[in-house]
C-alpha cells in the first residue's frame, strides 16, 4: 500500500518537469508554412484613398515588406513609428489592413502617417487565412521573385527591426 502513496507526488513532479523544460524551450516564434514558398493569393478590396497591388506587383524584383494591421489593434500603433522609419529607408512597405472599417483605418493613417507604398482591405479575412496569419500585427519579408523570406508575428519594436527583419532583407537583396 505505501508504494501507491508515493505514486501520485512522483507523477506530479515529472509532469512540472515536462512542462517546465517544455515552456522554456526558447523557440518562442510561431512557426510559418509560408516562408520559402510564393506569396499566396490576395483576396482584396481598394483602401479608399491609396494605390492597390497585386501578387505580381510582390513579384517586382524588389524586396519589400508585406505587413498586415488595423485600426483596432493597439501593437499595430505601437509599431507604426518603426514601420515608418522603414519606409523613410527606402524600404517598400505593402499594407494588408486586416477586418478593418475602411474610415476607420484611413483615420489611422491619416493621424499617423502613411508608410505603405500601396495599401489593400481585407474586409473578410481570406488573405489573411490564405497567408497564414495568427493575428495583427504580422510582417513579411518578400524577396524580388515573390517568395516569403520571413515572417514576424507580432509588433516590430525595440530590437526587432535590426534583429530579425533587416537581417533577411539584406540577405534576400
Amino acid at each position: 500500500m505505501k508504494p501507491l502513496m508515493i505514486l501520485p507526488p512522483v507523477v506530479f513532479a515529472g509532469l512540472a518537469l515536462m512542462f517546465y523544460f517544455g515552456m522554456n524551450r526558447g523557440d518562442d516564434q510561431l512557426a510559418s508554412t509560408r516562408e520559402g514558398g510564393p506569396v499566396p493569393a490576395l483576396t482584396v478590396a481598394e483602401f479608399p484613398g491609396e494605390p492597390g497591388f497585386t501578387v505580381e506587383e510582390l513579384a517586382d524584383g524588389e524586396v519589400k515588406l508585406v505587413n498586415f494591421w488595423a485600426s483596432w489593434c493597439a501593437p499595430c500603433r505601437a509599431e507604426h513609428e518603426y514601420l515608418m522609419a522603414f519606409a523613410e529607408e527606402g524600404i517598400p512597405i505593402y499594407g494588408i489592413n486586416y477586418k478593418d472599417e475602411p474610415a476607420n483605418g484611413r483615420k489611422f493613417l491619416d493621424d499617423l502617417g502613411n508608410p505603405f507604398t500601396a495599401v489593400v482591405s481585407d474586409e473578410s479575412g481570406r488573405t489573411g487565412i490564405d497567408w497564414g496569419l495568427y493575428g495583427v500585427p504580422e510582417t513579411f519579408v518578400v524577396d524580388g521573385d515573390g517568395v516569403i523570406v520571413k515572417r514576424f508575428a507580432g509588433p516590430i519594436t525595440g530590437a526587432i527591426p535590426d534583429t530579425v527583419i533587416r537581417p533577411p532583407i539584406d540577405a534576400a537583396r
